[in-house]
């Protein structure tokens, strides 16, 4: 049976670890954001919703960076602040992005890199109520942003779609977590005996 040390020692250094695959899932999304940005912007209001969100994203990026860089990286509480500004930046670029419907927005593929990363990283009880919130968050920015959608059989069904496919990405990253804590547990004990 593992100590109640060798546990924290263990969510230490998932979260130690753990960041340096937060802090890539973000700059992946920073760069696929600036990328669809500069494509999709038409004009430069367009362009001024969509950088804003991608800077404060780069931003809370090169503070942890540069954390971790000198010595002092990210804990539990500053991870979860993280993801959950990140989550606030990308359902404002689905809301907020110009001239497109609320599920005709593709912005929403930005959570998944963010929610995998996540799971990676804390605890499958904290990686699934992450994963659920932004579950809950998407749901009620789109129906909310167009209440005609529901009207919709297909629409409707692209969003569940889109629910499970984000519900189905946080289970998946949160059963990988348990896999390589059991593995590391199993490598223990056999070096003890």
């Amino acid at each position: 049976m593992q100590t109640v040390r060798s546990r924290e020692q263990a969510a230490s250094e998932d979260i130690y670890f753990g960041q340096v695959v937060a802090n890539w899932a973000r700059w992946f999304v920073i760069g696929s954001g600036v990328l669809s940005i500069l494509w999709l912007a038409e004009d430069t209001s367009k362009l001024i919703v969509g950088v804003l969100p991608i800077v404060g994203l780069m931003a809370m990026n090169f503070y942890l960076h540069g954390r971790l860089l000198a010595g002092r990286p990210a804990n539990r509480l500053l991870i979860c602040l993280a993801t959950v500004i990140d989550i606030a930046l990308i359902t404002g670029l689905v809301a907020l992005w110009p001239g497109v419907t609320a599920l005709d927005n593709g912005f929403f593929v930005m959570y998944y890199p963010i929610i995998l990363a996540f799971a990676f990283i804390m605890e499958p009880r904290i990686s699934v109520v992450c994963t659920l919130g932004v579950v809950v968050v998407y749901g009620v920015v789109i129906t909310a942003l167009d209440t005609s959608l529901l009207n919709d059989i297909d629409a409707v069904e692209t969003l569940i779609t889109r629910l499970i496919t984000i519900c189905a990405l946080g289970v998946l990253g949160a059963y990988f977590w348990r896999m390589q804590r059991d593995q590391r547990r199993q490598s223990a004990a056999r070096s003890e005996d």
